[in-house]
C-alpha cells in the first residue's frame, strides 16, 4: 500500500504543478490544454485507486 500512497504523492504533485501553470498563464488554449492534462492525471489516480481495490 506505501507505493500506492507515494504514486498518488506524485500525482498530487503533479496536479498541483498544473493548476499554478494554469493560474499563471494568459491563454485560453493553453489553459485548455492544461486542464486537459489534469484531466488524465486525475483519470490514472482512478485506475490506481480501482487497481488497488482489486487487490485487496
Amino acid at each position: 500500500m506505501a507505493s500506492s500512497t507515494a504514486s498518488s504523492t506524485a500525482v498530487d504533485e503533479e496536479v498541483r504543478q498544473l493548476y499554478e501553470r494554469y493560474q499563471a498563464t494568459e491563454s485560453d488554449a493553453e489553459r485548455h490544454e492544461i486542464a486537459l492534462e489534469m484531466g488524465k492525471l486525475d483519470g490514472r489516480r482512478h485506475a490506481e485507486i480501482y487497481a488497488a481495490l482489486e487487490d485487496e
